[in-house]
């Protein structure tokens, strides 16, 4: 439904602006009027059409709304409405502190379809780009309890979690790419600029030099005259790469290879983990069903593998087994993970315990981000300073030569 933006006279005779949802223009003012306010200018700010042109228009709206402040105005929601706030205000009033235009605009919608009848999951569902799967169940699940303040207060935090931990992972790896960038850039400077002005001595000489001075002019040479093959040959890797992810097959390879490479490959696994235990506490703490609860994290772990264990997981639980049996097969949970699962199972406190695993790991995941860092960095420096040690090397030999002849 288009949402306009308007500005009118009340009742008062004051001046107002704000935001209204409806079929058309027409009904947009009679919407107004009915409501005590009569408008001057009446503007759509946001279609939602099917043609291409509003859903390209669409989709660029939703990218400017970002997941921090989509976990902003849950826990302010959550606040207004612990204080005893109706939700029509408590949305009212994120709306007028909003300082982003697209999310006023979907809070717009939002609070009208709630004005209208509809629930709060329904209206959140008809902007899926921007409220997950585990977001529309968990809130569903607040309102069929009563406690909507509370789910969203746990969904506030369990977004910012996620955030953060996903964050300190992309930070523990931009120090190493930007050092490998620079140290390449560099050394392609070097090559193809400084090292032919200095071999062109020796190459005048017309003797036959030292093996390490040949390959270095030999590198020198194909860098200056073919580096565009190796950028077509690299953006050809990359577009065939990116070719076979779309594939079923090469996104198993790719996500065994995640899970199995070195160093990374631990660190990964304990990221999935953390996030299945966390995502699931947090949706059986909502009041979610097991299954349901499992079929979302079985979307969100961004792992076939790990996704297809879940799967046969669920079918195995609706068919009487625990989920710690049902999870023992694979090799991809670790027994002490799945002794915890099963304690809580036992205990009947399955969500604390997987509020503890998921702590556990992701503390895990810091030590271990922590230990990688630490590791690629004297990689990187020793990789750099054998290559810049070669050319050293094969410019000096050829002097060292010609001292001696000398």
């Amino acid at each position: 439904m288009p949402v306009y933006e308007y500005k009118a006279l009340n009742q008062k005779g004051k001046s107002c602006k704000g935001l209204v949802d409806a079929d058309n223009e027409s009904k947009a003012r009679n919407k107004l009027k009915s409501s005590g306010k009569y408008p001057i200018s009446l503007q759509e700010s946001l279609s939602r059409g099917k043609n291409s042109k509003q859903g390209s228009f669409g989709k660029s709206l939703f990218k400017r709304i970002k997941a921090d402040e989509i976990h902003v105005i849950t826990r302010q929601l959550a606040t207004l409405l612990g204080a005893g706030i109706p939700l029509i205000n408590a949305l009212a009033s994120l709306i007028e502190q909003s300082a982003n235009p697209a999310l006023k605009r979907v809070l717009a919608q939002v609070r009208d379809s709630v004005n209208e009848g509809s629930t709060l999951t329904n209206a959140l569902s008809q902007h899926p780009k921007l409220f997950s799967s585990i977001y529309i169940n968990m809130v569903r699940s607040g309102e069929a309890s009563g406690s909507l303040d509370v789910v969203l207060e746990r969904l506030a935090d369990f977004g910012e979690n996620q955030k953060a931990l996903h964050a300190k992972f992309k930070a523990a790896l931009v120090y190493p790419i930007f050092m490998a960038v620079i140290g390449t850039g560099i050394l392609f400077f070097l090559i193809t600029y400084i090292v032919p002005n200095i071999t062109r001595v020796f190459t005048d000489m017309e003797r036959v030099l030292p093996l390490p001075t040949r390959i270095l002019i030999l590198a020198s040479d194909l860098l200056r005259s073919y580096w565009w093959l190796g950028a077509l040959l690299f953006i050809g890797l990359y577009i065939l790469i990116r070719l076979l992810l779309a594939q079923k097959a090469g996104r198993r390879i790719w996500d065994r290879t995640k899970l199995s490479f070195p160093v990374v490959g631990s660190v990964n696994r304990k990221i999935i983990l953390a996030r299945f235990a966390s995502t699931l506490g947090s949706l059986l703490n909502s009041g979610v069903p097991l299954i349901t609860s499992l079929r979302i994290v079985s979307s969100l772990v961004n792992n076939q593998l790990i996704g297809n264990v879940i799967d046969n997981a669920i079918e195995k639980i609706e068919k009487g087994k625990s989920m710690s049996s049902a999870l023992e097969s694979s090799v991809w949970f670790p027994p002490l993970f799945l002794q915890m699962i099963s304690v809580g199972e036992q205990s009947g406190q399955l969500e604390t315990m997987l509020d503890k695993v998921a702590t556990a790991y992701e503390r895990e995941v810091e030590s271990s981000i922590m230990g990688m860092t630490a590791l690629i960095e004297p990689i990187m420096i020793s990789a750099m300073g054998l290559a810049v040690g070669f050319v050293v090397l094969s410019i000096l030999l050829p002097i060292f030569e010609m001292n001696q002849m000398i």
